[in-house]
């Protein structure tokens, strides 16, 4: 169903039995659960899917190692065999990851964890070697017998200089563990979604919708795109809000002060040189004043970060000047001899994470686990989403989803842990499947690669339509064409350019955008979704805008 059937649907039948606010991962993972349970689910953002928290992600899938420290074994146990079922469920957008540790000490840090306990411990000492080595033996426990990672190695001075030969010469040791990479967290969360709504007409998913307010039983919804409202009764709303979880419940009427939420920032260079360092790697590591960064592999890109500091208002949240002098600073720690400059930043981005709040000295110190907070409203039931990371998204949507459907007298017919997420699903594993099944996508080379490296398996369904009309390569990315474009905004519920741009596809975060291709995409669009001369010149404006605000990109 298109955006306005829906809208027809919902006016003709407005009860339904979960109402889900907020379209992040976390969102989206609660909508596939519910859907494949069968119950009558509507998903709304106020936004676009997957552009507030939940885009400001390292792009990592990760079982949490630092967690250790803090004594939350339950929470990297989680976290580790959920890393796993995403590399196995979405294999085409979550791989290995191999993870270095440039390590220059041996024995500091000892004390960090006893201290933390205690809480004397203000500023952790820098971890040395002994400490990293007991963490990823004890890491290595919990994936041990599934198989889906390499256990870690520990490399001395000399062996850590001959495979990264740009490294600092001062290192003692360097240890590799294995964790996962997320290439698009953006792609995932759309895919999860289409995924709830083929499950039947009883989910829906809709962006650009917002929570207006509610009179006892009936909560109002506001179309952003018209500013029409309209009315549904929920029996449950789930609150998955992220940092505005507390500011929907007082649309609610619900006084909280469930998120005390910290700003992570990124930049994303093109540095052919540093990316070459980096080799298939992402380094991870503690800089000199204690805080954990990482230098990260993202396609001929790389991506580095992160901070960590607390935040207001998550609608002011931007990576600034001063975090990207850090950021770039930082990069001389492990790699001194490779100079860096604010002229190859090619994107930056920053979101706030929806942890609970805390009154933790230190914001590293506040729990990455997560938890329901309930309320009611007459007899509507409040689920509020605190907490949680990326990695672990599925396992707390299974728990969201169990409380919900003892709430509604319900039971649980299927769970999601094998579940394969969008083009993940029937994926060739092997080199030679993969020849295999691109011989049935009946185009001409190199389209058939090009489209199962973009979309799984889902590359049949992209060259099918491709194939049904006459198409044309983009003349300023010609390795997209017009129908493919065509393809993603019928099919994957794009409203406005930006969502193409930064959501749909990784053009914005490559560097890769130009104004003439802007305009051409925007051709495309326009085309398909009926705009205006006048919607697509003001729909280029808004892009143009978001991707300077909040990006840093001009164009």
């Amino acid at each position: 169903m298109n955006r306005e059937q829906i809208f027809q649907a919902l006016r003709k039948n407005p009860e339904i039995s979960v109402l889900i606010i907020g379209g992040g991962i976390n969102g989206a993972g609660v909508l596939r659960d519910l859907a494949a349970n069968g119950v009558d689910t509507l998903l709304i953002d106020r936004a676009d899917f997957c552009s507030g928290a939940s885009a400001a992600s390292s792009h990592m899938a990760h079982g949490g190692i630092r967690y250790l420290e803090n004594g939350e074994f339950r929470l990297v146990r989680e976290a580790v065999q959920e890393r796993n079922r995403l590399i196995e469920n979405a294999p085409h957008l979550v791989r290995p990851l191999p993870t270095t540790i440039p390590i220059f000490k041996v024995f500091s840090g000892l004390l960090n964890a006893p201290l933390k306990f205690l809480g004397w411990l203000e500023k952790p000492s820098e971890r040395g070697a002994l400490v990293i080595k007991i963490g990823l033996m004890l890491y290595d426990a919990f994936t041990r017998g599934q198989g889906t990672v390499p256990r870690h190695q520990f490399r001395n001075r000399a062996a850590s200089l001959k495979l990264w030969q740009r490294l600092n010469p001062q290192i003692r040791y360097t240890a590799t563990y294995y964790d996962g990479a997320i290439f698009s967290p953006e792609r995932l969360t759309v895919e999860l979604i289409l995924d709830a709504e083929a499950e039947g007409k009883h989910a829906h998913a809709l962006n650009y919708v917002s929570l207006s307010g509610i009179n006892g039983n009936t909560v109002t919804l506001k179309d952003e795109m018209t500013g029409s409202t309209f009315d549904v009764r929920p029996q449950l709303i789930i609150n998955a809000a992220g940092p505005w979880i507390d500011a929907s419940n007082r649309t609610l009427g619900l006084s909280t002060r469930y998120i005390g939420g910290t700003k992570g920032s990124h930049l994303i260079l093109d540095h052919p040189e540093l990316r070459a360092a980096i080799g298939k790697n992402e380094f991870f590591f503690e800089n000199e004043d204690g805080r954990i960064v990482l230098i990260f592999p993202l396609g001929d890109k790389v991506l580095i970060g992160t901070s960590d500091t607390p935040i207001e208002n998550p609608d002011e949240a931007r990576c600034t000047d001063d975090e990207a002098d850090y950021f770039i600073a930082m990069l001389e720690r492990v790699f001194p001899d490779i100079k860096v400059g604010r002229e190859q930043i090619v994107f930056r981005f920053s979101g706030v994470r929806p942890l609970a709040y805390s009154k933790a000295k230190m914001a590293g110190q506040i729990t990455r686990d997560h938890h329901i907070q309930e309320d009611k409203l007459g007899e509507i039931g409040v689920y509020s989403l605190v907490g949680g990371k990326w990695t672990s998204y599925r396992a707390f949507s299974e728990q969201v989803t169990d409380k919900a459907l003892a709430f509604l007298g319900r039971e649980r017919n299927r769970d999601t842990q094998q579940c394969p997420i969008g083009g993940g699903r029937d994926y060739p594993w092997t080199g030679y499947a993969q020849v295999q099944f691109m011989k049935t996508i009946h185009l001409p080379a190199p389209w058939p690669k090009i489209l199962f490296n973009r979309y799984g398996t889902r590359a049949k369904d992209v060259a099918a339509f491709m194939a049904a009309g006459e198409d044309a390569q983009l003349k300023h990315k010609p390795d997209m064409t017009r129908r493919e474009v065509i393809f993603l905004a019928q099919h994957e519920k794009i409203v406005h350019l930006d969502d193409l741009l930064l959501r749909r596809t990784m053009l914005a975060y490559l560097g890769q955008l130009t104004r003439a291709l802007i305009e051409e995409l925007a051709d495309s669009l326009g085309d398909s979704l009926g705009w205006s001369k006048a919607q697509k010149n003001a729909d280029v404006s808004l892009a143009l805008e978001i991707l300077r605000d909040r990006h840093g990109v001009e164009v």
